[in-house]
């Protein structure tokens, strides 16, 4: 349930408690259609994030100070503080699940949580939450990798081919297979990443230009293409703004030639 907050202790309990949680501000008055419209879907979207965010209610005309502080010219407007300052906000009554969205943003979500927790079991349980999130199917195939699992590891990525890190994970479990880049695989595993490009382009551009070069048991197409998905699923991984990064995007197009 949301309190009343006004101009003497707005200091107090948003900006001072936003540094501890998010705090979520429902500018409104009791006059407002609309504003007893969204308190609802405001009182459950907080209720479900069980103590992780706290919602307020500032009343517009008895606290117009605040209101003229924090620019609001329509009600309701909701203001989202962190770290005393606002981080997002909207006006008008938006749809619950618009609210929820809204919300989601200042909380992670269990999916979150438990990708942040990185063991298998908490990236099973964050993939059969949410089992559209390739970044969970990313990790949880990592994970599976690192016990040599790679069929489940497969499993994990299966349905991401949009997705250039799981389609590179699945890229290098062919070529693994194939006996192709284990080197370079390995090297990538003990966090020796410009090692790993280096080996994966040197592979690629022995096959890409003479046609000939270390196949396993693929044909040279079948190779290259295992390849550039290997090397881009890495690349997507890393920060787009690192010159490393820019530099082996630029050895990977001109590997492909």
């Amino acid at each position: 349930m949301s309190v009343s907050v006004t101009e003497e202790s707005f200091s107090r309990q948003v900006l001072e408690r936003s540094r501890e949680l998010p705090v979520v501000v429902d500018f409104w008055a009791d006059w407002c259609g609309p504003c007893k419209a969204l308190s609802p879907a405001l009182e459950v979207a907080e209720a479900a994030r069980q103590g992780k965010v706290e919602l307020v209610k500032v009343d517009v005309d008895a606290n117009q100070g605040l209101a003229a502080q924090y620019m609001v010219q329509g009600i309701p407007a909701v203001k989202a503080f962190r770290d005393g300052v606002v981080v997002d906000e909207f006006t008008g009554a938006l749809p619950p699940a618009r609210v929820e969205a809204f919300f989601d943003k200042l909380v992670p979500s269990r999916g979150d949580e438990l990708l942040a927790a990185g063991d298998e079991l908490s990236l099973c349980e964050a993939a059969e939450l949410d089992p559209a999130r390739a970044d969970v199917a990313v990790a949880l195939a990592k994970a599976r990798l690192e016990r040599g699992a790679e069929d489940e590891a497969l499993e994990a990525v299966k349905g991401h081919d949009g997705d250039f890190a799981a389609a590179g994970i699945a890229a290098r479990i062919s070529l693994s297979r194939a006996g192709l880049g284990v080197e370079a695989f390995a090297a990538l595993d003990r966090g020796e990443r410009d090692a790993a490009l280096d080996a994966l382009i040197q592979t690629l551009t022995e096959v890409n230009h003479s046609g000939e070069g270390p196949t396993g048991d693929l044909d040279p197409e079948e190779t290259r293409d295992l390849l550039r998905r290997a090397i881009v699923g890495i690349l997507s991984e890393a920060d787009p703004s690192d010159p490393k990064s820019r530099a082996y995007r630029r050895k990977l197009a001109a590997a492909l030639g």
